[in-house]
Order: structure tokens, then sequence, then C-alpha cells
């Protein structure tokens, strides 16, 4: 068994708005999954100290980071119907920031285990210059920039049911980075088409696999296989970051995809065979809105990725709809490249 290195839980006494999804008690079911695999002294807590201006502002505007602390300290408000910021958002937001860069830390001491983050507000909807989604700064992209400043290639696998158009438009024009997002299609924020490859130097670097509600865990297993595997073989990261929504659960009330917390086991295994070395795969609890479900998805994504596997686990879903989209996502992605001049 592989040690599992944690960041968290954060934000369970702070930044609460009220009657929202996007409530303390998500971080402590995610918590209440690890202490379910019984990881004794397995499980190693890192101490986590906010993120500096340094590695905020690789992924932020400094504009973006002015305005949420200036909120903050006026006492809060919303930046839009869904996203809010209370008094204490800023520390806590800087803070989650700063989880991922202390787990990597570890790991890269260790050389070996797992990183697990469990830590809100979420961030995978945080843009350069735009706090949206129920998130306000872009805890992953922190973390991947960090790493690739250091000359490391980094891949984020993206598999909240909402795409992380955030991570996406950081990482648009940027070979370091390779984004991959499965993601329920049409649904917020509307990003994440097919033909949505990357600019410039990033071209090919963003590989989005959309798929429609009723699709079952099968259709993102086989949309990773099929489509994305061939292009992180050739890419090679050094590191493998995830951003782990468990919305995609079939028990959600916020989507219409149906995967069962034994699907999320079956796409960690995948992530976890592109990480390079042990020591290089780390884990982001994202979006996830069904208490239960984020707890038995947790359970079951990091007892997989670490051999605990004493929890029963619902069985991986099949059958449902979504397999010819996948053909349809493979040819509007070669068109854009082709047109790209990188087919």
């Amino acid at each position: 068994m592989s040690a599992v290195v944690l960041a968290g839980p954060i934000g369970h006494g702070a930044h609460v708005g009220e009657a929202h999804p996007e409530r303390p008690d998500r971080v402590m079911a995610a918590m209440a999954g690890l202490v379910d695999l019984d990881l004794g002294s397995d499980l190693a807590r890192v101490d986590v100290v906010p993120a500096g201006d340094d590695d905020l502002l690789r992924v932020h505007s400094r504009a973006h980071l002015d305005h949420l602390e200036r909120l903050a300290a006026s006492g809060g408000g919303h930046i839009d119907p869904d996203t809010f910021v209370t008094a204490d958002s800023w520390d806590t937001a800087r803070l989650a920031a700063g989880a991922g860069l202390a787990v990597a830390a570890e790991l890269s001491r260790q050389g070996d285990g797992l990183g697990v983050v469990i830590a809100r507000p979420p961030g995978h909807h945080a843009t350069r210059r735009q706090a949206m989604g129920f998130c306000l700064v872009n805890n992953v992209a922190v973390l991947a920039a960090s790493l690739a400043a250091t000359g490391e290639r980094v891949l984020v696998v993206d598999w909240d049911v909402h795409h992380g158009n955030g991570t996406q438009d950081i990482f648009f024009d940027d070979p370091r980075v390779l984004y991959v997002s499965t993601h329920e299609w049409p649904l917020y924020p509307g990003t994440g088409a097919p033909d949505e490859v990357g600019s410039g130097a990033g071209v090919g670097t963003t590989v989005n696999l959309p798929v429609p509600a009723g699709a079952t865990g099968d259709i993102l297993r086989r949309a990773l296989e099929a489509i994305a595997a061939p292009v992180v073989e050739a890419f090679a990261p050094d590191w493998v970051l995830v951003s782990a929504g468990f919305d995609a659960h079939r028990a959600d009330p916020l989507a219409g995809l149906v995967l069962s917390d034994g699907d999320f086991a079956e796409l960690a295994a995948l992530a976890g065979s592109w990480a390079p070395a042990p020591g290089r795969l780390v884990v982001f609890l994202e979006g996830g809105y069904h208490l239960g479900a984020v707890r038995a998805s947790m359970a079951a994504t990091a007892g997989r990725l670490v051999g605990a596997g004493r929890l029963p686990v619902a069985p991986p879903t099949s059958g449902g709809r979504g397999l010819g989209h996948l053909e349809a996502t493979a040819r509007r992605r070669a068109r854009a490249l082709e047109e790209a001049g990188r087919g």
C-alpha cells in the first residue's frame, strides 16, 4: 500500500453561503471517505500555508486577486448568482490554493505516495481573470503552473461533470500542461467542445470529451482510452493532477450523468496509470453535492489508487447514452487540429 499524503480538510468552518450547495459538509464527507479506508499510519497530513503572490500570479491576474481581497475585506458579497465571497473567503481560498503545493512538496521529498487535497472553495471554473461557478482561485492550476515553472510536464485530468473552463483558459496556449476533460454536454458553463484544442504553442494540449446526460462510466472510460490516451502517451507527463469532481455520480442533484462510485475507482486507476512514477499523482476535490456520493466516491478513488480495497464498491456502470458522441468528438477534434496545422 502507498501512503496517502493529505492536505485538508480546508474550508470546513469558513466561506459559508446561506443554503448553498457548495457547503462545508462537502469536505467533511470527502474526509469521511478517507477515514472509511482505515489507513492508519499510511495517512499522513501535511501542514499548509497560504499560497503566496508568486504562485497565484502565475495563473491569475493581479486585478482578479485584488478584487477578491477587497470584496472579502468589505464583508463579502456575490460575484454572480452562484458565486459568493464572505469575510473569510480570501484567506480560505489562499489556503486551499496552497494545499496542492504542500502536498506536492511532500511527495517529492518522499518519492512515493498519493497526494489528496480536500479543500474548498473548489477551483476549476476560476479563469485567469474571473471567479465563477462556486470557484474563486484555481487550486489545481496553481500547482500545475508551479510544477511547469520548474520544467515539469503536467497532465490535468478533470472528470468533474462540469467542464473546467478555468483550467482550460489558463493553460490554453501553454504546451507544458495537457488538459483532459470529460464532462456532461450541454451543461454549465457551456464550454468544452471537442474543437477547443488549444492555441498557439498549446495547440493539441487541450482534449475535451463531452458526453450527453445519461452517459455511464464505460462511455467516459472509452473516451479517455480511445481519444485521450494516445495524446497522454505522446505528451509523457512528469506529474498527473486530477480534478476529482464527484458530481457525475448518479445521486448528484446538479447534473445528469449516472456514474457509480465504482466508476470513479476505474477512472482513478486509468489516471493513475498515466503517472510516470510513485509520488507523482495528486487528487483534488472539485464538485460533488450529494454527501453520501462524495463519501463513497472519495473512498473508492483513493482506495483503488493505494490498494485499500476493503470497502464494498458499487459495480461500474455501462450501457448508457453517448457511444455515438465519441465518434463525432474524435472527428471534430481531428478537424480542428488539421485546421491548426497539427493534424
